[in-house]
């Protein structure tokens, strides 16, 4: 999503249990199928493998002039995709260097749903761990690509094959009018053959990186052909949306990214970005403000890897230096691209509309175990303005009522105060409330704590300088 970097959630954010963070922005995305999961520095692997997170829907004007299936549940449905292994008290198995055993769509083994004897929309994320998926469908028909991350493409893509990295989303139409009522279809996963370095790919059912998916086709979800509905889709558009990409063209800084570490050996280096490892209290890109930059991603390396970043949107314009390689299925706006062994991605993105000096964005490899290990980066966005002249002296708010029952107000110079962050303690000095850039117009909404005295923590919009005020809850 394209958001404030401080409500953006990363490891930065860290939520002390028994407290509540409240970030919020104006939705800008194109209509599209995105997520959410929890960025804790070394807990993401196993905040995924315990399910935590889940789909954000996007919708707008422009995709809702389209004719495209688009009723929740019926002929538009979201499928997220993963796998777990599963110990003998039928738990949940963590675990960095082992893939899933056991596919779940949607949370269920041997999943089956009954869809629609018309067109029906398919909203497909890459949950996994790990894994990859080379999806298509039982009977190698035709389905049409209409999304990728970042919304709908200029026009429906035809395809037998759409291959999904984690945290990658693919929006398919798949015809069933044609069907006779009854009859049944498979999405599967044509994993079985993959070239080196495909993650699940891996010959191994057991041990180091193994799984009794690996290197094999399997069943994602079970399709029975139902009653059509009562206002069908039969059929799709020609033309989507016009896309504005940007252009390497355009490009003021070109950057790029090697791929490093990871070999095996008695001491190994977890795979990492130019031969560093991720560090939470080091800034590694420093970006400015509306500038348009090429990034280019190399893997020559031993392993494929899903590349994310975070707070934009991208176009892919070359694989291996070549615009004719990438492939046009994933022709839209990106957020996550895989790059192979031995193979190299550039993209270009806008940094546009939030800067941020103290609150990073991400960028990392979006496989959880990797980013765990280390194979992640941070950028800030700058707004670089000559002359800029901040007051380095805290500034003075005032607080009341005090004591307070439902609401405080919080003023600054007689108007209600510009604040970049509030945190309220509780009398032992635990977090209770975190609030990254407050609305405090209608004063701040203190109704849910209990009674009791409690310090608020205030920083400054502007000169991010600290202030601190204290008040009694009745």
């Amino acid at each position: 999503m394209h958001l404030p970097a401080v409500m953006d959630g990363g490891p930065h954010q860290v939520i002390p249990p028994g407290t509540t963070w409240k970030p919020y922005w104006k939705v800008t995305n194109n209509a599209g199928t995105y997520w959410y999961h929890p960025h804790l520095h070394n807990m993401t692997l196993e905040h995924i493998t315990k399910g935590i997170g889940g789909f954000i829907i996007v919708r707008d004007s422009a995709e809702s002039a389209l004719n495209l299936p688009r009723t929740y549940g019926k002929d538009d449905l979201p499928l997220v995709l993963t796998s777990r292994r599963i110990d003998a008290s039928n738990q949940f198995v963590v675990n960095n260097t082992a893939y899933g055993d056991y596919l779940l769509c949607n949370g269920v083994r041997n999943a089956s749903v009954t869809l629609p004897k018309q067109m029906v929309r398919l909203r497909i994320l890459n949950a996994e761990v790990e894994r990859g998926y080379n999806i298509g469908f039982s009977d190698n028909r035709t389905f049409y690509i209409i999304a990728n991350d970042g919304g709908l493409l200029n026009s429906p893509v035809p395809v037998t094959r759409v291959k999904l990295m984690v945290g990658e989303r693919v929006e398919i139409v798949i015809d069933l009018s044609t069907a006779t009522l009854g009859s049944s279809i498979d999405l599967k996963a044509f994993n079985s053959g993959q070239a080196f370095g495909f993650p699940g790919g891996e010959p191994a059912t057991a041990g180091q990186f193994g799984s009794l998916l690996n290197n094999m086709d399997f069943n994602l979800l079970h399709i029975v052909v139902g009653a059509t509905t009562g206002t069908p889709v039969l059929s799709l558009p020609n033309s989507l949306v016009t896309n504005t990409f940007w252009t390497a063209a355009q490009s003021v800084n070109n950057r790029t990214l090697q791929i490093t570490n990871g070999n095996p050996g008695p001491n190994p280096i977890p795979f990492n970005f130019d031969n560093t490892s991720f560090n939470i209290n080091v800034i590694n890109k420093s970006v400015k403000l509306n500038a348009i930059e090429k990034w280019t991603i190399v893997n020559n390396n031993v392993f494929g890897h899903a590349f994310h970043i975070h707070d934009v949107e991208f176009k892919i314009v070359d694989r291996n230096g070549s615009a004719a390689a990438v492939g046009n299925y994933e022709a839209g706006w990106k957020d996550v691209v895989f790059v192979p062994v031995g193979e190299s991605v550039s993209f270009v993105a806008k940094f546009d509309d939030y800067a941020d000096e103290v609150h990073p964005f991400m960028y990392h490899c979006h496989f959880a175990n990797h980013e765990d290990d280390g194979m992640m980066g941070q950028f800030v966005v700058v707004n670089n303005i000559a002359g800029l002249s901040i007051n380095n002296t805290a500034p003075v708010y005032t607080l009341f009522p005090n004591p307070a029952h439902e609401h405080i107000t919080i003023l600054h110079k007689g108007a209600p105060a510009r604040l970049y962050y509030a945190k309220i303690y509780d009398a032992v000095g635990r977090t209770v409330l975190m609030l990254p850039k407050p609305d405090l117009s209608q004063g701040l909404d203190i109704s849910d704590l209990t009674p009791g005295l409690y310090t608020l923590e205030l920083t400054d919009d502007i000169s991010k300088l600290q202030s601190v005020l204290r008040f009694q809850k009745h």
